[in-house]
């Protein structure tokens, strides 16, 4: 079995959960913008689905292997 040795410090994993924050906060409001706006709409939705799918990513390795 492969075992990844990751770790971060602790202010790593700090700025991976802000980072996280941020993106999770910046896709919300690019899905309510986007939604009322015809010609972005599947931009904005492709966009924001990123950025959530990047913040959980981000979540999963500042709570996993910080310290």
């Amino acid at each position: 079995m492969f075992t990844l040795a990751l770790s971060f410090t602790r202010h790593t994993t700090i700025r991976l959960e802000e980072v996280a924050g941020a993106a999770t906060a910046v896709a919300g409001a690019l899905l309510f913008l986007s939604s009322g706006v015809p010609m972005g709409r599947r931009g904005g939705q492709a966009l924001g689905g990123l950025l959530l799918a990047a913040a959980g990513v981000l979540w999963v390795l500042a709570l996993h292997w910080g310290k």
